[in-house]
């Protein structure tokens, strides 16, 4: 039987999507200051906050995969850093981490909305400047783990 659109399942709107970015981001500050297991800190998370207008899928995926591939990540970052990934403030961690994940491991999400989302949190998180480091080092990153996607967007931009 083929998929009908009433069954197919429905796609998280933008506003569940940012609700679980900012959810993500206070559950690896949460990861980072407590030293508990991710899994533990996403079911007291869980358990604290209400998510019911948040992306839950994403949520969990994003934490899972951040605890498992966090090496990974870092190294991809640190090329594009001006300091020592440890050296930056929490939130700019936290937020590139998540930036991070979405580049490398959701190409379902355009790297322009995985960005903007990323300088959103930190503007709304962070220090003054801070969304502009964040911006400057996720978009370097994309140039690298999306180079088709960012090729063909700047060669639309000059049409």
């Amino acid at each position: 039987m083929a998929d009908t659109p009433e069954t197919l399942p429905e796609l998280p709107t933008a506003s569940q999507r940012h609700r679980a970015r900012e959810a993500v981001l206070q559950a690896l500050y949460q990861w980072q200051l407590s030293g508990y297991a991710m899994r533990e800190v996403e079911a007291v998370f869980r358990a604290d906050n209400n998510l019911k207008r948040a992306d839950l899928a994403f949520f969990h995926q994003a934490l899972m995969y951040i605890d498992t591939h966090y090496d990974d990540l870092v190294d991809q970052l640190t090329p594009h850093l001006t300091r020592p990934f440890q050296d930056l403030t929490p939130i700019e961690r936290n937020v590139l981490l998540l930036g991070a994940y979405e580049l490398i491991a959701r190409i379902d999400i355009p790297f322009r909305v995985a960005i903007s989302e990323a300088v959103a949190l930190s503007k709304k998180y962070g220090a003054t400047d801070g969304h502009k480091f964040v911006n400057g080092v996720l978009d370097a990153l994309a140039s690298e783990v999306r180079e088709v996607e960012v090729t063909h967007s700047k060669s639309r931009e000059r049409i």
